[in-house]
């Protein structure tokens, strides 16, 4: 029976009430250590779901499902970040009241996803909790901020390489001076984020219009406009190692990024008389993805 990897005993997968869904693309390097935090980090039993984007190539990922005994989805395709998380929750039973979406180059500390779902279970209107994140030199990431709007959103764009203290960038990112208190943010990072399974369904998961990037903005802006809260948790820790699985195609992953924050501001600033608006965004967006591939392309070349 496939399920779980905690020392107590597997549950049913019909009866497991929290579920772990991760998204692979040649991920088998990092996945053994994500897979292993996860017995510390959670003290009822879980089920835990690898989607493989890559499941055409040879990888360890199905035999490592095999041996953690954790369900393993092959897709036959790449079809994106939020996409293959959707797939995953597709096969989810009733059960599963919360569903944790974590990248595969975590480490969760223990009791980490313990606190999260304490924290989600403490107000009915909660429909997410974020951690706090740390990159792999303990640094903290700025993983919860607010829903970019034209101020912050396109200030933070155009300033965040060149002037790194802009007040737009710092508003976009909710300041890191609160990184220390539970608080209230307009979206929280995908790369960990514990969402209310039936919020979830109710939004239709992920938008699958973005392949890659901004979907986790797109759903905690959802969250908040059906009257839930997205709340950051700082008293629950992981450690994101890093995006392993972009850092090949670095020039290609930062157009992708800013073609899914052009579709997030199209979709949020709708409508014939915006239109001259979305036009003038488009264009910025795609000048500064011109430059950062530039500057990227030199620096690989040096």
């Amino acid at each position: 029976m496939m399920g779980q990897v905690m020392d107590s005993p597997i549950p049913a997968r019909s009866t497991a009430r929290i579920a772990i869904v991760t998204v692979s693309y040649g991920s088998g390097a990092v996945l053994p250590a994500f897979v292993k935090s996860i017995s510390a980090a959670v003290s009822e039993p879980t089920w835990v779901i690898i989607a493989d984007n890559k499941s055409n190539e040879p990888d360890n990922v199905a035999q490592l499902a095999a041996d953690e005994l954790v369900e393993y989805l092959p897709l036959s395709e790449n079809v994106g970040y939020g996409s293959a998380v959707n797939a995953a929750v597709r096969t989810l039973p009733a059960s599963a009241e919360w569903v944790l979406v974590a990248n595969p180059d975590l480490v969760m500390a223990p009791g980490s996803l313990d606190v999260l779902i304490r924290t989600g279970e403490s107000a009915a209107d909660i429909g997410a909790v974020g951690p706090a994140t740390l990159t792999a030199d303990g640094a903290r990431y700025p993983s919860a901020r607010m829903v970019p709007s034209l101020r912050t959103g396109v200030g933070h764009a155009l300033f965040a390489n060149l002037w790194i203290d802009n007040p737009w960038s710092r508003a976009y990112k909710n300041d890191f001076a609160q990184d220390l208190l539970r608080r209230d943010a307009g979206w929280l990072s995908g790369a960990c984020v514990l969402v209310r399974r039936s919020l979830f369904d109710t939004l239709g998961g992920f938008d699958e219009h973005y392949f890659m990037y901004f979907e986790d903005v797109d759903l905690g802006y959802r969250i908040g406009k059906v009257g839930f809260r997205n709340v950051y948790e700082p008293a629950a820790v992981v450690t994101h190692t890093g995006a392993h699985s972009t850092n090949s195609e670095s020039a290609r992953m930062v157009a992708v990024h800013h073609d899914s924050a052009q579709t997030f501001l199209n979709k949020k600033y709708a409508g014939a008389i915006l239109w001259p608006l979305r036009v003038g965004l488009g264009f910025g967006l795609r000048f500064r993805s011109a430059i950062v591939q530039r500057n990227l392309r030199r620096g690989q070349s040096n």
